[in-house]
């Protein structure tokens, strides 16, 4: 089949290849879901038992455990979209320390909601089971709802904390290599003088150490034989 030339420019587009990365497939999905998690709680998850008109969390009438997944969900849904706008602005960030720095609190962003959707889970989860049945009108579809977006949610940040982590692997700065002449020691070779090149006289100054075979010469000379005298009979 014939896919025509406009098609083929949108798929090979910048946009539709940033969207097709697993890094950004990663924070819509972990988006999406934080959105399900906090909006269903919000619309339906305080509710009127059938025996009274004051409003209770689904949630074994625990309020906490409503606030939690609404707070939990709300500022997930903030971090992914802030990491979304970081990358795609990736490649006008510039130093490659603020990359770093952005990457390593993108790994411990994502391991830190991995942990708190475990913890989120098990406790609604709980609640949950404690709840009498029929305790309340209507509620039970978007409490099963936040349960088990909050189960999904696991994964997907545990993903997005392992593909951070492989970023910093890749991106890791060259290792710094000192040099001899940092650390203010500088060798020189020099060849022997030959017979056509001149000899190069250093410079010597007043705080310099010559190590010239003239100041050496006197040491490493031959020594000399010591002369008999013969001395006359008194």
């Amino acid at each position: 089949m014939h896919i025509p030339e406009s098609l083929q420019d949108l798929a090979n587009s910048e946009a539709v290849r940033f969207l097709r990365r697993p890094k950004t497939v990663t924070r819509i999905c972990a988006g999406v879901f934080s959105l399900i998690v906090f909006s269903s709680l919000l619309t339906d998850g305080y509710q009127n038992k059938t025996d009274s008109s004051q409003l209770h969390c689904i949630f074994n009438s625990n309020s906490v455990a409503c606030s939690f997944a609404v707070g939990a969900g709300l500022l997930a849904l903030l971090s992914s979209l802030t990491f979304l706008a970081l990358d795609a602005h990736e490649g006008r960030i510039a130093g490659s320390r603020f990359k770093t720095a952005i990457q390593l609190l993108d790994f411990i962003l994502a391991v830190l909601w991995a942990g708190i959707w475990s913890l989120g889970f098990c406790f609604m989860a709980d609640e949950w089971r404690h709840s009498p049945p029929k305790h309340f009108l209507v509620g039970s579809s978007s409490a099963k709802a936040a349960i088990a977006f909050a189960f999904f949610s696991i994964p997907i940040w545990a993903f997005q904390a392992y593909l951070a982590l492989e970023d910093l692997r890749n991106d890791a700065p060259v290792p710094y290599k000192r040099s001899l002449d940092e650390g203010g020691v500088v060798l020189t070779i020099h060849s022997p003088p030959s017979a056509t090149s001149p000899i190069n006289t250093p410079t010597i100054g007043p705080n310099t150490v010559s190590y010239a075979s003239s100041a050496l010469s006197p040491y490493l000379a031959s020594a000399k034989v010591p002369r008999l005298a013969m001395m006359p009979n008194n």
